[in-house]
């Protein structure tokens, strides 16, 4: 079966790293924050100015004040900063992220990645994103492997805008795992009790399937 929303989000966290300082885009990114895992310290980063981000507030947390970059209430870890959003974009253009997690509506095998316009489509713009897809050292996107239509979303070629050249280093989606090099993807974990035949006839660009493929682990 096809990795819920929160799924998607725990095997991601799986590739937080102690010290790592790190930023989550709007969407399923955002959910990373609720499953950090135990015995490491990252910081979170939102670009609209805090350090140090926080799980999700419970009822009697909530701050209308405190939000991130998708104006969701959030908390603040111990030792957050907060501070303005051209000193959080210094953060991001100076190369001081290491890792950027934001979604998707299409990645191509050469790791250029489309998320900020459908053409004909009302939009707000590009966002923070051009600037995350640039100055963070690993990225990290989260989508659907394909669309709701049956359409997959990882191509050959972007048929989109961009908002970044080679940069997308590894994609999880709701069936897979996978890493892009050398101009193509590959299968690296399959979601439980999902087919690599599925993965294969849902992946339009180049996929490389080497040896078993194991599904993915979750923690208890």
């Amino acid at each position: 079966m096809a990795l819920s929303r929160e799924q998607v989000a725990m095997r991601v966290a799986q590739e937080l790293k102690d010290g790592y300082y790190v930023n989550l885009g709007i969407g399923i990114p955002t959910l990373v924050a609720n499953f950090v895992p135990k015995g490491i310290e990252v910081m979170l980063q939102s670009e609209n100015g805090l350090l140090g981000m926080g799980p999700y507030p419970n009822e009697d947390q909530v701050d209308a004040d405190m939000i991130n970059a998708g104006k969701e209430t959030v908390t603040a870890a111990t030792g957050a900063a907060i501070f303005n959003s051209a000193e959080s974009f210094a953060m991001i253009r100076g190369g001081h992220v290491d890792l950027t997690v934001l979604g998707a509506f299409e990645v191509d095998q050469q790791g250029n990645i489309a998320s900020w316009m459908i053409p004909k489509k009302l939009i707000k713009g590009m966002g923070g994103a051009m600037d995350l897809v640039a100055g963070a050292q690993n990225i990290i996107v989260t989508m659907t492997h394909a669309s709701k239509h049956g359409d997959s979303k990882l191509l050959e070629t972007c048929s989109l805008p961009l908002t970044g050249v080679s940069c997308v280093k590894k994609i999880v989606t709701d069936l897979a795992v996978l890493e892009v090099k050398d101009g193509a993807f590959y299968l690296l974990e399959r979601a439980p009790g999902v087919s690599v035949d599925e993965i294969i006839n849902k992946t339009a660009g180049k996929l490389i399937v080497e040896g078993d493929i194991p599904e993915m682990q979750f923690a208890d």
